[in-house]
């Protein structure tokens, strides 16, 4: 059994939904420390000047005590509007935002109360659209203990895994020799983003997905993983 994981992220870029294809679990890690420098909560889509950040507001007091499924949304501020208008100004051209759009309406009409909820909500919703089909579970309602490397190993053994797909940034932390004690194929995935037509002018790399799924529209699976590893690899380097 081939499991990932990942923290929550706001619209996430490529990359995630590569590795979260090639898995036939997915956990999702909203029970560790909060980082206001990850991109837990902000993402690029891409504007006629470049890329623009889209930065949801967190109540940030205390984060060094709060989990990231502790950390609430500061809806004092009106980001939901600046974020859809963002969306819909840049992106009401693009050949399937009509196919997509009115999924992020509906989202940014909502007032959403934790980061989490919300980061979820809208991975959910592109996993389907991708056609990418994995189990999902929460990593706050599995009871893993420890911390970085061994939190990982322990959640490996909980779930039955046999093989696990780091990011790259894995293997500044990542335990090899108590894994291969413990049985478990490390994989260490190294995404090759692919250039595909966008909107805006010349191609600038590491957008959020929305970005592919509005110009692209169903061949958005078929583009963010070509020239990368397919599911069921068994090294990736």
């Amino acid at each position: 059994m081939i499991l990932t994981a990942h923290q929550p992220l706001y619209l996430p870029w490529l990359g995630l939904f590569h590795k979260i294809s090639m898995s036939d679990v997915f956990c999702l890690w909203g029970d560790v420390q909060f980082s206001p420098n990850d991109f837990i909560h902000r993402n690029r889509i891409k504007g006629p000047n470049g890329s623009i950040l889209l930065t949801v507001p967190i109540k940030s007091h205390g984060h060094r005590e709060k989990t990231i499924n502790g950390m609430e949304i500061d809806n004092t501020k009106n980001w939901r509007k600046k974020h859809w208008k963002s969306m819909f100004l840049n992106y009401k051209n693009a050949p399937y935002f009509e196919s997509y759009g009115d999924f992020f309406r509906k989202t940014y009409e909502k007032e959403w109360r934790s980061i989490s909820a919300l980061d979820e909500h809208i991975l959910k919703y592109l996993l389907k659209e991708l056609g990418i089909s994995v189990k999902f579970l929460r990593a706050s309602e599995c009871g893993f203990e420890g911390t970085k490397s061994a939190r990982v190993l322990d959640m490996c053994k909980k779930l039955g895994a046999d093989t696990y797909i780091f990011g790259m940034m894995g293997k500044d932390y990542a335990d090899a020799k108590e894994f291969k004690k413990a049985g478990v194929e490390l994989c260490f995935q190294s995404y090759k983003h692919p250039i595909y037509p966008q909107l805006h002018g010349d191609f600038l790399p590491n957008m959020s997905v929305v970005d592919l799924l509005f110009c692209m529209g169903e061949k958005s699976y078929s583009i963010l993983t070509k020239g990368n590893p397919k599911k069921y690899l068994n090294t990736i380097k």
